[in-house]
């Protein structure tokens, strides 16, 4: 049709069509602008007829990030690879495997358990550390969220049978670690390909010299941003403006919500971190955790073979990466045949006999005939400070002989936390112009709609951290939600007078518009005239829809165990809705059964009910001084 003989309906009409095929869903969306304009590639207008490439980042990759799975014949995932171009120069700088077979997802980590059965299950948290490597670490399972089970305990051919939503699930929990540890990273779904997945990414930051741009610092203080936004207000004339335009000017009341959060994080440290031996020496002993044994030299009976005299060196270098924690440092025992000095960063602090400390050999004969033992427990951490440090054992051996030194290292392992209020609440608190209307302390209402309910939250304790490296805490609340109303008064603004809109709507018809203006000298004239809106086409009352259900297997994961093996029985239904096709027929899926067929459905009722139940079934128990 031509487009001039088009009326505007039915360009409209077309216009909406092309736009709901190119960004009616989330999948669409992704296609069409978020994956091309991620990656560099190039976006097509709504109509398709012009394309072009946005630069909405500097450095990207259509290939961030890949995850491939290898399914095993005991369901459960045999072989997990994370795949990451960490540098975004197209090709993969690191990979990850996973440690043992996965035999339960979660939306933020995997379940590791005996293939093929849901015994001795460890529980893992997908991280990233240094530098954005990907990692698992070893939590429990309440650190983890909307855990499911997909080995044969559960069912048959469960991963594969399901590859799509289990790759998805597996990508997005290490996407979200990811994003977290770098907020400026952006990911989104590139493909699905057989049994990998693979992500398009960029930085957003990257365009600068330096990648770390005061956006990204509101994450380490996120209370700054208050303050940031008012200084930038005062000098953007755009925000001027528009404050200072007539929708800007009166007394006006805004709803701000804001957190006050106490943040807890635990400092765990190995051995390695505080002292390690990097070189030399032979032998590194730990007789306990806190105590490291570092032994250099030829202890070996006889094993120097000095002739007349004849010097030997040993060196070991040691490498300190935490003085606070390196509790002492001392020469416990050494022995020698026949004379031995000891230095560190060429310092000497020891010499058996004490007269010799010379750099060459003794001036005395050097064979003395035995073993001489000695135990100083010789304080040496005044000369090691933070980085490598260089024990250098020097003996003089005439005839046979042999040489040994200990240095004895008592470490603090101790788990360190540190706790912190993040109150972003602060400036509105102070703020005279605004007022508390409500307030949620962990999960109970203490305020609402300005009114004190009455209700006072029990001091919790909660449990941070894992295995060595963990701490209970009880505190009087850990997370409060606010809400404040915030009055502002930027000019005089009178009243508007609404009395003509609702003259018109009152008196007025669907055939007869009826109306009244205020004259000059003050009085009002009312008018009517006809009135009608032009013929428009037949729009059906709903978009039609069909319900279906398809029969599934409970493999949600709990603390005791996969919840279908505490039911009678573990197979219930999934319910699903679809959009009805123009000739009314219902899409529905592979395996599902039509409930409902298409029609404009009400299901309005049931939502809320099954809402209502689950809000309930998670309200907090208020004890109460008499009987309810």
């Amino acid at each position: 049709m031509n487009a001039a003989a088009q009326t505007v309906e039915d360009r409209a009409r077309a216009a909406a069509a092309a736009s709901r095929q190119r960004s009616g869903d989330s999948d669409a969306l992704r296609r069409n602008y978020v994956t091309p304009g991620l990656a560099g590639q190039s976006v097509a207008t709504v109509d398709a007829r012009t394309r072009f490439t946005p630069d909405i980042a500097c450095k990207r990759s259509a290939t961030m990030l890949e995850l491939i799975v290898q399914p095993a014949v005991t369901g459960d995932i045999g072989r997990l690879i994370v795949s990451r171009d960490a540098d975004l120069d197209g090709r993969f700088d690191s990979s990850f495997t996973a440690p043992a077979p996965i035999s339960g997802i979660c939306a933020n980590g995997v379940i590791a358990c005996q293939p093929g059965t849901w015994n001795g299950c460890r529980h893992f948290r997908w991280d990233a550390g240094v530098g954005g490597a990907i990692g698992l670490t070893d939590v429990p399972l309440s650190a983890l969220a909307s855990c499911y089970c997909v080995n044969a305990s559960c069912g048959a051919n469960l991963v594969m049978g399901n590859l799509p939503s289990v790759l998805k699930d597996l990508g997005g929990g290490v996407v979200g670690a990811l994003t977290s540890a770098d907020p400026r990273i952006g990911v989104a779904e590139a493909s699905i390909d057989g049994p990998s997945i693979r992500y398009t990414g960029a930085v957003t930051t990257a365009c600068t010299p330096s990648p770390d741009l005061a956006a990204t610092t509101y994450r380490a203080n996120p209370s700054a941003i208050q303050g940031d936004a008012f200084v930038l207000s005062r000098t953007n004339s755009v925000f001027q403006e528009l404050a200072g335009s007539a929708a800007g000017r009166g007394k006006v009341e805004q709803t701000r919500a804001c957190t006050v959060e106490r943040d807890v994080r635990l400092a765990e440290v190995n051995s390695d971190d505080i002292i390690a031996r990097v070189a030399g020496g032979y032998a590194t002993v730990e007789p306990s955790a806190e105590t490291r044994l570092f032994q250099l030299g030829s202890p070996r009976d006889d094993s120097l073979s000095g002739g007349r005299c004849r010097l030997f060196d040993f060196r070991m270098t040691l490498r300190v990466g935490d003085v606070d924690r390196l509790r002492e440092l001392r020469l416990s025992r050494y022995f020698m045949d026949d004379w031995m000095q000891l230095r560190v960063d060429g310092r000497l602090v020891l010499s058996d006999p004490g007269n010799w400390t010379g750099g060459g050999t003794p001036a005395k004969k050097c064979e003395r005939g035995r073993t001489w033992y000695g135990a100083p427990d010789l304080d040496l951490k005044p000369y090691l400070t933070k980085g490598d440090h260089e024990i250098w054992l020097r003996v003089a051996v005439g005839g046979e002989g042999e040489a040994f030194a200990e240095v004895a290292a008592t470490l603090d392992l101790a788990c360190q936390s540190s706790e912190r209020v993040i109150d972003l609440c602060a400036g509105y608190a102070a703020d005279k112009a605004c007022r508390l209307t409500d307030e949620r302390i962990d999960d109970v209402v203490t305020i609402r709609n300005g009114v004190v309910t009455g209700l006072k939250p029990l001091p919790q304790r909660r449990d941070f951290g894992s295995g060595a490296c963990s701490l209970s805490l009880t505190r009087d609340f850990f997370a409060k939600d606010r809400r404040y109303t915030c009055t502002s008064d930027t000019g005089l603004t009178p009243e508007p007078d609404l009395g003509r809109a609702a003259y018109i709507i009152d008196r007025s018809t669907e055939t007869m518009l009826a109306d009244r203006t205020r004259n000059s000298d003050g009085s009002t004239s009312a008018t009517t005239r006809a009135f009608g809106l032009p013929q428009r086409a037949a729009v059906p009352t709903c978009e039609t829809l069909c319900k279906t259900r398809a029969p599934s297997v409970n493999t949600a994961a709990a603390s005791d165990g996969v919840v279908g093996s505490r039911q009678v029985d573990p197979t219930g239904w999934q319910t699903f809705y679809h959009a009805c096709t123009a000739e009314n027929v219902c899409p529905a899926g592979p395996g599902e059964e039509i409930v409902s067929p298409c029609g404009c459905l009400d299901d309005f009722p049931e939502a809320a009910v099954m809402m209502q139940t689950v809000r309930l079934g998670g309200a907090d128990l208020v004890c109460t001084s008499s009987p309810r």
